[in-house]
């Protein structure tokens, strides 16, 4: 599978702020979040969650709209939708 595309457009003292773009089929790669975490979804993100001992959850984020998690989350992320999907990851130093 294709990677989605990661711009840095912060790294400061306090966040990291990373745009995130995908095209269809493209994923993150399993990774673990090191930070506490919030999410805005600039297009709707059509999303399958590949958990930790197999669990697979598939979740919509309207555009525009946001979530947080903590660190600690461990999963992939890939775009099931058929267009483009873009959101912004903002982690909390």
């Amino acid at each position: 599978m294709p990677e989605a595309t990661a711009t840095q457009m912060i790294d400061d003292a306090r966040v990291r702020v990373t745009r995130f773009d995908f095209e269809p089929g493209a994923e993150t790669g399993w990774h673990t979040h090191a930070m506490d975490y919030v999410i805005t979804a600039v297009t709707d993100c059509h999303m399958r969650l590949d958990m930790p001992g197999g669990e697979v959850r598939e979740v919509v984020v309207p555009a525009g709209t946001a979530y947080r998690r903590e660190e600690g989350v461990e999963h992939n992320v890939i775009n099931i939708g058929e267009g483009v999907m873009s959101f912004v990851e903002v982690e909390l130093k």
